[in-house]
């Protein structure tokens, strides 16, 4: 009797590594429509800007003018890198001539980038960190990019972009790319996460890993301990606990990218709080903590300012900050707990 095992092992070996990007969207949607179609090309060109952009990095040592500062400063007051223009060059040139996104917003940029041409038609806003832990780069650690895809909505025809400034639930995709070892992309357009390995024989990236799942709690915490003295009380509890305690694990690498990749398939909690003297945080909502929180979301995790779901969070401008609580559920609950503690026990001092 035939035996039937190897073939039909092969058959699903080869469907996985046919699975690429563009054709896992279409298969989530489960439509051809136009808009499908749509996101599937958009989905498209972030691959291929971050094609771009790996390889760029991956000879990064050995071209001019990769390494290093611009001597520049952007809108958020930060040096910037010349890793850092070239990037956000690529994803605006990449969308240039896609006919899908009437504008760009990037944490590079004070103001949208606008394509005219595209804007009759293209109804998409990408907004993005074009390189996130640009510091890792000269020293050869990994970083990333972070997106997300937004429908536009009315005319803009003064160019405000207004209706960004709405809570991230309103977002339709978002992601990230990982540049590291392999080049992942890691994407959700809301039917759960999904993570891409760039094969660099074919120049595309083949599904990896589907339906991502973060655990109800997990052992690792990360955050820069170095800020210890500058967060609020409630933070310094939550660090003190997990010292005092049994099977935690500190975590950090820098890079926001990396270290929420690693909690989203590990499990635990990143925080990158605000401090005393500036409480709002570092972290941009459009461009970083809306679209991680999309992310893990989907994954069945959690997100936080520590007193707000991060996508119920409404911006008021294109580059409000917010604090960042992130990662399996139980342990976002946890930090969560000790910042309502000494938020009640404040209440109770000025009641007496």
């Amino acid at each position: 009797m035939a035996d039937n095992s190897q073939p039909a092992s092969s058959e699903h070996a080869l469907d996985r590594d046919c699975t690429t990007l563009s054709r896992h969207v279409l298969q989530q949607l489960q439509s051809f429509s136009a808009d499908a179609q749509d996101l599937s090309a958009l989905m498209n060109r972030i691959a291929l800007a971050a094609k771009l952009i790996s390889r760029r990095l991956s000879r990064a040592g050995l071209l001019e003018g990769v390494l290093g500062f611009t001597g520049e400063v952007n809108v958020q007051g930060e040096s910037v890198k010349k890793m850092d223009v070239y990037a956000n060059e690529v994803f605006i040139s990449v969308f240039k001539q896609s006919g899908l996104v009437c504008r760009l917003a990037s944490e590079e940029m004070e103001k949208p980038y606008y394509i005219p041409e595209n804007c009759p038609i293209g109804r998409y806003t990408l907004l993005y960190d074009p390189i996130d832990g640009s510091s890792n780069l000269d020293i050869n650690l990994n970083l990333g990019s972070i997106f997300s895809i937004r429908q536009q909505e009315g005319t803009d025809e003064d160019g405000a972009a207004l209706d960004l400034l709405q809570h991230g639930r309103k977002q339709i995709a978002a992601g990230y790319i990982l540049y590291g070892p392999s080049t992942m992309l890691v994407y959700s357009i809301g039917k759960g996460v999904h993570s891409f390995t760039l094969d660099p024989s074919l120049g595309e990236f083949i599904l990896s890993n589907e339906n991502i799942r973060v655990p109800d709690h997990g052992s690792i915490y990360s955050v820069n301990e170095g800020n210890f003295w500058q967060w609020d009380e409630s933070i310094r509890d939550y660090i003190r606990y997990v010292h005092r305690h049994e099977g935690y694990t500190a975590r950090y690498g820098g890079a926001l990218v990396g270290d929420f990749h690693r909690i989203l398939l590990q499990g635990g909690v990143f925080l990158y709080p605000g401090t005393v003297k500036k409480p709002e945080g570092k972290l941009r909502l459009l461009y970083e903590t809306a679209p991680l929180a999309f992310l893990i979301e989907q994954a069945g995790g959690r997100a936080s300012t520590g007193i707000q779901d991060i996508l119920d969070v409404v911006p008021d401008k294109l580059h409000t900050r917010t604090p960042l609580l992130i990662g399996s559920k139980d342990d976002v609950s946890l930090v969560e707990s000790f910042i309502r503690e000494r938020a009640e026990e404040k209440t109770v001092s000025l009641t007496k």
